[in-house]
């Protein structure tokens, strides 16, 4: 895979920062950088690669709350989520205010994401898949030659997303678990939000909460 791959967890809900990095370009995405911008800025130097762009699953601020210093401090574009997750960005200070994390403030993506579109990072083409349940406008990346998907808070290591937030939808998860993440095949490893690593394969079969899936 010329996509490489590493987490950084971020914040006192040790959210998985992740960062992509093509190795044909050295040219890099940031997925949901929640926090901590300095920890994230020492590992952009320690792996010297040029970021390209910021990329969001969702608006939950342990996912988002470091947009802004990494606006300050990089001219990049961020991309993502779908617009349904505006209510959330636009609340982000409340949120740090709310769980006692780091301060943050309210932002405007450059690019709202919807189903289908995709995403660059160097050379690298990421698929963009609309996950909604965990919040109404949450997405997902697929990089298909590397069989790996980043899906936030949709999916865990024996585990799905909480659905008890504002705008939360349980059926709406399931929905989007088994029709738009589990078709892409048992082989898939996925980076969760929170947590080790997966697959599909393993969660199809295994896991307590998406029910009987053939």
């Amino acid at each position: 895979m010329s996509l490489s791959v590493t987490v950084i967890p971020v914040t006192p809900f040790q959210q998985n920062c992740t960062l992509l990095v093509c190795e044909a370009t050295r040219r890099a995405a940031l997925v949901d950088p929640g926090g901590e911008p300095d920890v994230l800025m020492a590992a952009l130097t320690r792996a010297g690669v040029t970021l390209e762009r910021v990329l969001l699953t969702h608006g939950h601020v342990d996912h988002i709350g470091a947009v802004p210093a990494l606006r300050r401090r990089f001219p990049v574009p961020v991309e993502g989520p779908h617009r349904e997750d505006a209510f959330w960005i636009e609340a982000v200070a409340d949120q740090a205010r709310h769980f006692g994390l780091e301060d943050s403030e309210p932002f405007e993506p450059d690019r709202w994401l919807v189903h289908g579109d995709t995403v660059q990072v160097g050379e690298e083409t990421l698929q963009v898949l609309h996950c909604p349940g965990h919040t109404p406008g949450h997405v997902v990346f697929f990089h298909e030659p590397g069989r790996l998907a980043l899906v936030g808070d949709v999916l865990f290591r024996g585990s799905v997303g909480r659905t008890d937030f504002p705008r939360g939808n349980h059926g709406d998860l399931i929905a989007s678990i088994r029709e738009r993440l589990l078709p892409l095949g048992d082989d898939v490893t996925f980076i969760p939000g929170h947590g080790p690593r997966s697959t599909f394969g393993d969660e199809r079969i295994t896991n307590p909460f998406i029910g009987p899936h053939p």
